[in-house]
């Protein structure tokens, strides 16, 4: 087991490391997923396992073949600490979809934490992560694209967008690109805001009470994140979002 990180450690810079550290030892390995050349995979994430100690933890190292195309939705949200750890490679041609939702209330701290690195030419990557945060939570995502010097005509896009529902929480959005190819198209933003109230007041205005249309707006808010995954999937995930943004708001 490597040493307990420190705050020094970029990418836990933002981490609750006084919970972590108890239960350090019991932080699972990476879970090594291979999506094989030509072959397309899903996976969904509704719940981070739990380690102990309010800290619950998902680590994934994955390889997606030449031509292969994975795609991951994941829900941060529960744990008093959660983190999940995505790292991916990518073959020539190869594509990844993430998206996520985090949803904190309380002094919850969560994160969602990507590497993302382009080996070979032609690969596409897209990463759309919606948070929504309430009372002295803390949200983060970090996302590092890496792209490598024989990966030409790379296409890779990060949108991290943040809702806070109370101006005691804190949003962490940090995108990142390290490109050494000199023919990508890569791409990136991150916005933290708050309710638009010009339109609760137009959805007021049209009869709907304020809970309903705050809601409405937050339901089609984090929608942005499971967009990509199949009918089925996506009613599944979302019911649990929209459940615990019912408790946030």
């Amino acid at each position: 087991m490597n040493a307990l990180p420190t705050k020094r450690d970029e990418s836990w810079r933002y981490a609750d490391l006084e919970l972590l550290a108890d239960v350090w030892q019991d932080v699972p390995t990476p879970e090594q997923i291979t999506v094989k050349a030509g072959e397309s995979m899903t996976r969904q994430i509704s719940e981070i396992p739990i380690i102990g100690n309010g800290v619950a933890i998902a680590n994934l190292d994955v390889t997606i073949e030449d031509g292969a195309i994975f795609t991951l939705h994941v829900l941060a949200a529960g744990a008093q600490y959660g983190r999940i750890n995505i790292k991916t490679t990518l073959g020539k041609g190869s594509h990844f979809e993430l998206g996520g939702a985090i949803l904190g209330g309380g002094d919850q701290t969560l994160e969602i934490v990507t590497e993302t690195i382009h080996a070979k030419p032609d690969a596409t990557s897209n990463q759309v992560v919606r948070s929504v945060l309430s009372g002295k939570a803390t949200g983060t995502f970090m996302g590092k694209v890496h792209v490598a010097r024989d990966a030409q005509r790379t296409d890779a896009e990060q949108s991290v967008k943040s809702m806070l529902l109370d101006r005691s929480a804190t949003a962490n959005n940090k995108p990142e690109l390290e490109i050494f190819a000199d023919d990508v198209l890569c791409a990136h933003g991150a916005t933290v805001g708050e309710l638009d109230k010009e339109a609760l007041f137009y959805m007021a205005s049209r009869g709907l009470d304020p809970e309903t249309s705050k809601r409405l707006m937050l339901q089609a808010f984090i929608g942005d994140a499971f967009v990509s995954a199949g009918d089925d999937a996506r009613e599944a995930i979302e019911s649990k979002a929209l459940a615990i943004l019912e408790g946030l708001s």
